[in-house]
């Protein structure tokens, strides 16, 4: 068994990585991170090869986090980090025996996330003033959000091209360029039109931009900026607390499910490859469900 440097194996894992499962940018930074965490205390072990790792110096690993403050939902993403790493020294004949194999990890339980209503954002889609080029944009923005549940980076990154309103439909490329096919409704398509008519076309000027949405200069727009106009938003309806652009996702698919949606249908619309992922929704409405029968039933 050959000894590899640590940094060359993260290096061939991450390239590993991109070309078979297709990460994305954000995704491929989670890993390094975690594992040049993971690296650097490995240093401060008298074992210094990566390649000589125990369990139980992974076992202590975990203890050394946890006694750092560390979150259950955090340590868990590391050691599934390093379980792919170790997986694949394994594939690659680094190891002979997989020190990751019955590593005991912290329990956790997906958080489930809080949902609008549906008077919420209903209040929010009549938020923006929709006499301006930015309001109908931004008006366009969340309908599209709201009837779709696309991601915040397949919003900002969706060409013009992928849109077909006549057919009421959008193509949509998410995590691991994998495609998907969302159909839009009604009350988006209408406000994507007026928004392609009556504003994208003041915005853009003379310039090209292939992507739908645009920045009051006539660029793509940035994560950011639609993070900042949805937060402004929330505000302008009398939403509570900080809004995240995630959260109009958390209502399509919940709102989806109150009204009878299965969960299949539902995963494939959000673009999950992993209908677990899609069951969160699924407590969602149950705690819904509960809080109406305790609000209303006459034994609740």
């Amino acid at each position: 068994m050959d000894a590899v440097k640590f940094e060359d194996a993260l290096a061939l894992f991450l390239e590993h990585l991109l070309l078979s499962e297709g990460l994305s940018a954000n995704t491929q930074a989670a890993y390094r991170t975690d594992l040049t965490q993971f690296a650097r205390w490995l240093g401060k072990l008298e074992s210094a090869a990566w390649q000589q790792v125990s369990r139980d110096d992974l076992q202590s690993y975990i203890r050394y986090l946890q006694e750092a403050g560390r979150q259950d939902r955090s340590i868990a993403r590391m050691v599934s980090s390093l379980k792919r790493l170790y997986g694949f020294a394994i594939e690659q004949a680094w190891l002979s025996i997989n020190p990751c194999d019955l590593l005991k990890t912290p329990n956790t339980s997906a958080a489930i996330p809080s949902v609008l209503s549906e008077s919420q954002i209903s209040d929010l889609l009549d938020a923006p003033d929709t006499s301006t080029d930015l309001g109908l944009r931004d008006r366009a923005i969340l309908e599209l959000m709201y009837a779709s549940g696309l991601r915040v980076s397949e919003v900002v990154n969706l060409p013009l091209s992928q849109l077909n309103l006549s057919a009421g439909l959008v193509m949509v490329t998410g995590k691991g360029n994998k495609e998907r096919i969302v159909p839009l409704g009604e009350y988006a398509s209408e406000w994507l039109a007026r928004y392609l008519k009556s504003a994208r076309p003041g915005l853009v000027g003379d310039k090209w931009v292939d992507t739908l949405f645009v920045s009051r200069l006539g660029r793509t727009m940035t994560r950011q900026t639609l993070w900042h106009r949805i937060h402004n938003l929330a505000q302008i309806a009398g939403i509570a607390g900080k809004l995240s652009p995630h959260g109009l996702r958390h209502a399509f698919a919940t709102h989806l499910i109150n009204h009878g949606a299965d969960l299949r249908s539902v995963q494939l619309l959000l673009g999950h490859s992993d209908l677990s992922t899609t069951q969160i929704y699924t407590h969602v409405a149950k705690e819904r469900l509960k809080s109406l029968h305790q609000q209303h039933h006459p034994r609740g």
